[in-house]
């Protein structure tokens, strides 16, 4: 039942929330905007809103591979998003350049996650090695080390929350009050967007949160499961 309860339930919540995300960004792919604004264009005008004027904006490819990198202050845009003049468009360009004007502001919680990178990046490639083979070996403290590892991940991840929440609600306001967005329809629209992006890193989160209560439980117990 815990195995159940801790780590499949939490998968398949994020599963669906990859698949909500998609399918929500490609609805309103097809719904353009009123301004006639491309993705790209909206970044730009969200980034100039908060005084970032100095972040380049770029096309990458792949499907929502779009990202803020503060190390060279550059927004990373796929070519839906870069090139699109639709209402997903314009949210997940403005959503990023919300990045930007954390960055600008020295946003802390964005800051604190930057400083995580490096550790979260060892953590999260090597965390399963010692859960493995404490598991195996009935090496109590060597499944401690692997949890201790997923637990970097973890605290990653919840710090990342309030990071995301905060870009969206940047991207709303400006979208909204810079007549980006000009019709209800269009604001609701964005709303969805974003808010289908957040559920995602919600149900990241609660999965990692699961897993890493599974493996506690386990290593509580002397190394083996009940399941």
């Amino acid at each position: 039942m815990e195995f159940l309860v801790l780590l499949i339930v939490p998968m398949l919540l994020a599963g669906w929330a990859a698949i909500r995300v998609k399918s929500t960004f490609r609805e309103y792919a097809q719904v353009g905007v009123a301004s006639d604004m491309t993705g790209a264009q909206a970044a730009a005008a969200v980034c100039r809103s908060g005084g970032a004027d100095d972040v380049k904006i770029e096309r990458v490819a792949g499907f929502l591979s779009d990202h803020y990198d503060p190390r060279t202050k550059t927004l990373r845009l796929s070519a839906d998003v870069f090139d699109g003049r639709s209402v997903s468009s314009i949210a997940v360009g403005a959503h990023e350049a919300g990045h930007a004007l954390q960055h600008a502001t020295g946003y802390s919680w964005l800051e604190m996650r930057s400083l995580m990178v490096p550790a979260v990046q060892f953590g999260n490639a090597t965390w399963i090695y010692p859960v493995m083979g404490g598991l195996f070996l009935q090496m109590i403290g060597l499944l401690w080390l692997g949890i201790a590892l997923l637990g970097i991940t973890v605290l990653f991840q919840l710090v990342t929350l309030p990071v995301e929440f905060d870009a969206s609600n940047r991207a709303k306001h400006v979208l909204a009050t810079a007549g980006i967005a000009r019709s209800d329809a269009e604001v609701q629209g964005v709303s969805k967007v974003l808010d289908a992006a957040a559920l995602t890193y919600v149900a990241g989160a609660v999965a990692s949160i699961g897993s890493l209560l599974y493996y506690v439980l386990i290593a509580t117990r002397g190394g083996s499961s009940s399941d």
